[in-house]
């Protein structure tokens, strides 16, 4: 079976669910509070798993609780933990998350051992690269960790699909070391400098991406679904319409829901649509790692 290689964070979700999100300076009484397992990386990892993915994770948690039980989640979802590394001076990163009652949320991260992830450490794990098929990898890891990764991973001739979240300035040298990038329209208007206010918004931001040199572009809408682009061909694709109640991490369950679509062969079509389906799904639970979908569910 395709093996897929996960790069990324690992948190713990501290979720209030509450009738909007306050404002600066505003205190709001009321809501039920969650605590999830979350993070970018882990949260994509856990959604390729389910979905029948054999997955590999690379990450860094502390050397306290949160760590400790990650790493038995990450186990209990059949993910390789090898290279889920615990820091001995930095703690569990952790997420703290307010979520509106439609669904909509605000997010505040304090990184912890997660800003500790190193080219070091990528280059001791560079034996799962000798087997892997595909690298999914986001950024809310340090930066320098993520281009060599991606460096190392396009030199072994792994398929590399970036998710450029949370946004951020990237090097054009990454863009042409990619397979795929999947940023959402936030991430695309920085990445590109079109204004999300331009009609034609999608088509002309993926079109810059494509110019980088990556080729396949997917463009997040939300609930309106894809833009697809590669050089040959571009076109809209729409997801199915749930009532949402929470939005959180419904693009890394659509990251790692593509992932396992394509390396079990599908088509691109077929593969967004599998994803579009599983995030369809993930919106309309709580939580992050706790929202991702069985394949059984799809």
């Amino acid at each position: 079976m395709p093996k897929i290689i996960v790069i990324g964070s690992s948190n713990t979700d501290m979720v209030i669910k509450t009738a909007k999100i306050p404002a600066p300076g505003e205190t709001i009484l009321g809501g039920n509070f969650f605590m999830n397992p979350g993070g970018k990386g882990a949260n994509q990892a856990v959604a390729a798993a389910r979905l029948g993915g054999q997955v590999h994770f690379i990450c860094k948690v502390g050397q306290d609780l949160f760590g400790d039980m990650a790493k038995k989640q990450f186990q209990g979802a059949g993910i390789q933990t090898d290279f889920v590394y615990q820091d001995v001076e930095y703690p569990s990163g952790v997420a703290l998350i307010n979520v509106d009652a439609k669904g909509e949320n605000s997010i505040t991260v304090a990184s912890g051992a997660n800003g500790q992830l190193s080219p070091s450490d990528i280059e001791e794990a560079s034996s799962i690269f000798q087997r892997g098929d595909y690298v999914l990898i986001q950024l809310e890891v340090p930066l320098p960790t993520v281009t060599f990764a991606i460096e190392m991973a396009h030199q072994k001739g792994l398929h590399v699909i970036l998710n450029p979240a949370p946004a951020a300035d990237l090097p054009d040298s990454i863009f042409p070391r990619l397979h795929a990038i999947t940023p959402n329209e936030t991430e695309a208007s920085l990445l590109t400098g079109i204004s999300l206010n331009d009609p034609d918004f999608a088509r002309k931001a993926a079109d810059v991406l494509l110019r980088k040199g990556v080729p396949h572009v997917l463009i997040t809408l939300g609930a309106q679904g894809v833009w697809y682009a590669t050089a040959f061909e571009s076109h809209h694709m729409s997801a199915p319409q749930v009532e949402a109640q929470d939005s959180t991490a419904a693009g890394d369950c659509f990251n790692g829901s593509l992932v396992v679509g394509l390396s079990q062969g599908m088509t691109w079509p077929e593969s967004i649509a599998f994803a579009c389906k599983a995030a369809a799904i993930s919106v309309t639970r709580m939580g992050a790692q706790a929202s991702m979908p069985y394949l059984h569910e799809l």
